[in-house]
């Protein structure tokens, strides 16, 4: 793997800040519901009461003179009475060079940017070109991170994970961790998912959540449902612990009746009722060629057999949570050029 340094971190900086693209906005995907399935989640509408936007620049640890004008793809906990947020921070919308940071929202008092930002910058090797797109899970009181550590593929190693079943162009992207007792202290792990499985590429870390942004076991152990890469196969992780996992290859979606190709799965919502239920929210690429969102529905005693498909989603990439008896998520795609908002969506 190509060694990370500050020359390389600041070509990668500068390369980013002359990027933008253009996403379509939030409101298409998460209010477009037709013939709406009863236990699908949503639609949603924004709640303006929740808005959050980012206020000066962060600190740069990497000495790269780094700055941001995009903040998306974030992911909410609950925690006690206030809500915590992760989220991603690039130099313009989509690009690379991003970092992660934190803020909280006490009732009455409203949003706070945490003074620790950026709780997640580039460190380690597979980190150069930046680290994106936040999920966040807690587990018996400790938090468990997960994020995407993206990388220059060094040509030694292309020649050892080949990807023929889904080609990459000199970038890969790598599944990592860090963990947290506290919000405060964070530890990297590193990976969780083995260059044999990822081929240099795996997105996803997408774990069965509740209402509260816990992890939820299935079957005794918590399952990852991984998305994108690894070859262009469907990969699903086993873990006791949410640190260590095995993989094995397993078919769990099945996009025929939508006549569409699966982009990636952001999300997965467990623990909402009494029948075991399953959701799985995606992001698919429809027969038209136009981006769109979908929900699926499992049952925990087969949690890779899909039951029904709908139509219409949130693309919560950070997880829906569950607040004033409906679901909530952020995303700031609709945010105008330059301003950097994250605005929140409820479930009607």
């Amino acid at each position: 793997m190509i060694p990370l340094t500050t020359t390389g971190l600041t070509s990668n900086f500068e390369e980013a800040a002359d990027l933008r693209k253009i996403h379509v906005p939030q409101e298409y995907f998460s209010a477009r519901y037709e013939g709406e399935a009863e236990w699908a989640i949503g639609p949603f509408t924004e709640d303006a009461s929740l808005t959050f936007t980012a206020q000066g620049q962060w600190p740069d640890p990497t000495g790269t003179g780094w700055t941001s004008s995009a903040i998306f793809n974030p992911s909410l906990i609950a925690d006690g009475n206030r809500l915590v947020l992760f989220y991603r921070a690039s130099p313009t919308m989509e690009s690379m060079a991003s970092r992660i940071g934190m803020a909280t929202h006490d009732a009455g008092r409203g949003w706070a940017d945490s003074e620790l930002n950026p709780i997640i910058y580039p460190t380690l090797d597979n980190e150069l070109y930046g680290c994106e797109d936040p999920k966040i899970y807690r587990n018996e009181g400790r938090y468990f991170l997960f994020y995407h550590g993206v990388f220059p593929i060094d040509p030694e190693d292309a020649d050892a994970y080949p990807s023929p079943g889904y080609p990459l162009e000199g970038v890969g992207c790598d599944l990592n961790l860090a963990v947290s007792d506290d919000l405060r202290t964070w530890t990297k792990l590193g990976p969780v998912v083995p260059h044999t499985v990822s081929r240099l590429w795996c997105k996803g870390a997408v774990i069965p959540r509740d209402p509260e942004g816990n992890a939820i076991r299935v079957n005794g152990e918590f399952l990852m449902y991984l998305s994108e890469g690894c070859n262009g196969t469907f990969q699903v992780g086993r873990s006791d612990d949410l640190i260590n996992w095995t993989f094995e290859e397993q078919p769990y979606l099945d996009l025929a009746p939508l006549q569409g190709r699966l982009h990636e799965v952001a999300c997965a919502a467990a623990g909402f009722d009494d029948q075991g239920h399953i959701v799985l929210d995606f992001f698919y690429r429809a027969a038209d060629g136009q981006p769109a969102a979908a929900q699926a529905l499992y049952h925990s005693d087969a949690p890779f057999t899909q039951i029904a498909l709908n139509k219409g989603g949130s693309l919560s990439w950070g997880g829906l949570l569950g607040h004033q008896g409906t679901w909530i998520f952020p995303q700031g795609w609709s945010a105008p050029a330059g301003s950097r908002n994250l605005y929140f969506y409820r479930s009607n």
